[in-house]
């Protein structure tokens, strides 16, 4: 396992990318292959499984000291509210306007998101972004309001948020990192940075967990 500590755009906020995360990553596929998905979530553009306690229990040993130095906080002990396997199953021409924006996961600075890639194909990874208008990289909780005003003078429509997944620059917001989505690979943010999964335009859905885009998904606090 390796871990790098980098920062995202000009606001600086941290993100840490973890490479051989676990040493039989195989072994979490199969797991996905064998469990019980179904669509939970009115945002995620696709189904999720639970991910088993010991996936929980290696993350918060292996993890806790350098997510929480690296992301200022105080605490020895992790809390997950969500650690879910993940398979995006929509195609890009049936996502809702929300989906094909940035978005944030929740509005606390603490809270931290992370995306562990389970794939091997070239599927994409994930991306974080700036708003124009607003020049925001995050979204808290003094930042919300203002956003959500702003997207509304935008006029946001389908026209506007464009056709499928974001990948890149747009009219309302601009790229300003990318981590690529290999397989084994975690990458770990607070979840009110702007950020969306980069997926191209052709994107052929696949709902098996040994082939399609599968990742494991977890929203989790310093504790």
């Amino acid at each position: 396992m390796s871990i790098r500590r980098l920062t995202i755009g000009s606001e600086q906020a941290p993100l840490v990318v973890v490479d051989n995360f676990v040493a039989d990553a195989e072994e979490l596929v199969r797991i996905a292959s064998g469990a019980a998905f179904d669509a939970e979530s009115r945002y995620y553009p696709g189904i999720r499984a639970a991910a088993p306690p010991a996936y929980r229990e290696l993350f918060a040993a292996s993890l806790v000291e350098s997510l929480a130095a690296a992301f200022g906080l105080r605490g020895n002990d992790l809390s997950f509210s969500l650690c879910h396997f993940s398979l995006v199953t929509t195609a890009p021409q049936q996502l809702k306007i929300p989906q094909r924006i940035p978005h944030v996961d929740s509005l606390p600075r603490s809270g931290l998101a992370s995306i562990h890639y389970l794939f091997k194909r070239n599927l994409g990874g994930t991306a974080f972004y700036r708003h124009r208008k607003t020049g925001f990289e995050y979204i808290d909780e003094a930042r919300n309001e203002p956003y959500l005003r702003s997207l509304r003078e935008e006029n946001l429509q389908p026209e506007t948020a464009g056709v499928g997944y974001i990948n890149g620059d747009t009219d309302l917001f601009e790229q300003i990192a990318k981590q690529d989505g290999v397989f084994n690979r975690m990458l770990v943010y607070r979840r009110n940075s702007l950020h969306s999964g980069c997926i191209e335009r052709d994107f052929v859905p696949d709902p098996n967990p040994a082939t399609g885009r599968l990742s494991i998904n977890s929203f989790l606090d310093v504790v």
